[in-house]
């Protein structure tokens, strides 16, 4: 599909359906995400957010529709395949080794190799301070192990490595869970700088001002249904409330097409993850 402006989405959801024995997690559901946008994936437990993201990283195999990365279908049969086509999952738990570096970690499994078929050391750390510092000019002691680091700077050492293996989607579940406010701030100027950059992000959050700070759009979904996808400047607070609480889309209507503006706003938060 074309999108707005005659973009196409960098990956498209089409009726995507998924249950587990009687229980209809995922209930016909389409979504789409453009370069350089985030669309806030909202919703209570139990709506089916976690099960489309791992049907888009490759966890599951949906049982019907289809999942377009550029234009292409894809079927992925693992998160691996997945990570090729160029999505990346940051989970809440950031799965970081506590014990190693910022350039151990982002290379853990991937190491770079001397011809020699030695660990390339300093090639890594040049690597990683490259990246990270792009993402973050401020971090700079990426030589303490991820246990010393603040939650920010564990959240760009996570970002860093799905960026540096070509992720163009990124999926970030929860990036502010239980980070203070300075560290919240730190997240939220690297999500802005990853806008500039193209890349386009799903973003799981249950934190209104984060919602309406970086979001472009949001997908709200219960009981295993889209309810509606809105722009985030044509909603109030209590519209994206409405959606999740009653399951109903607001009474006016408006065009779901990725905005070239990004509001900010803040309010009260949608609850518990």
């Amino acid at each position: 599909m074309i999108g707005h402006e005659g973009r196409r989405p960098l990956v498209e959801v089409r009726q995507v359906t998924k249950h587990f024995g009687g229980v209809m997690a995922v209930d016909r559901v389409s979504c789409d995400l453009y370069a350089g946008e985030v669309v806030g994936l909202l919703g209570h437990n139990g709506a089916g957010k976690s099960t489309l993201i791992k049907m888009l990283s490759g966890v599951y195999p949906p049982d019907s529709g289809e999942i377009l990365v550029n234009g292409r279908p894809m079927r992925f049969g693992s998160p691996r395949e997945a990570r090729a086509a160029g999505i990346e999952t940051i989970h809440q738990t950031l799965a970081l080794a506590d014990n190693l570096d910022a350039a151990a970690n982002l290379f853990l499994g991937r190491e770079l190799m001397t011809p020699w078929r030695t660990l390339d050391t300093p090639r890594m750390q040049h690597e990683a301070r490259q990246i990270i510092q792009r993402l973050n000019p401020h971090f700079t002691e990426l030589h303490k192990p991820v246990r010393a680091m603040s939650g920010g700077q564990r959240q760009t050492v996570a970002i860093a490595r799905a960026l540096y293996f070509n992720a163009r989607i990124l999926i970030m579940d929860e990036p502010c869970a239980a980070l203070g406010p300075a560290e919240t701030r730190m997240v939220m100027d690297t999500i802005r700088r990853l806008k500039a950059d193209g890349i386009g992000i799903f973003l799981i959050s249950h934190d209104m001002p984060d919602v309406f700070e970086v979001c472009d759009r949001v997908t709200v979904m219960k009981n295993g249904k889209v309810v509606s996808t809105e722009r985030v400047a044509d909603l109030t607070q209590d519209d994206v409330l409405s959606m999740i609480i009653l399951g109903r889309p607001p009474q006016r209507q408006h065009a779901t097409t990725p905005p070239q503006v990004t509001p900010t706003s803040s309010a009260a938060s949608i609850g518990p993850a």
